[in-house]
């Protein structure tokens, strides 16, 4: 097998740099408006004091239409299969 490894990191701040410029928004606080979120949730996933679940990539996708595909791209999340945390708990209970 050849995969193509690549050389962009998990990036969560280049994740929300890239919706802000795709909406045409210019701060997280208009990021947060439209994600319906709260401004302190982006400011601390941009801090790296919580880390995007999949829940919050399913959302964002729905509120803008943009793939997970594209976001994952755009925050450097570059594996194969996306298994949420509550998979790997349930599978590890068997």
């Amino acid at each position: 097998m050849n995969h193509k490894v690549s050389t962009e990191r998990y990036d969560p701040n280049r994740l929300f740099d890239t919706l802000m410029k795709k909406l045409g928004l210019s701060s997280d606080k208009a990021l947060s408006k439209k994600l319906n979120i709260t401004k302190d949730v982006i400011l601390n996933i941009r801090a790296g004091c919580i880390p995007i679940a999949a829940s919050m990539l399913l959302w964002i996708s729905e509120v803008t239409g943009i793939s997970i595909h594209e976001l994952r791209n755009a925050l450097g999340d570059r594996r194969a299969k996306f298994r949420p945390n509550c998979a790997l708990i349930t599978a590890r209970a068997r």
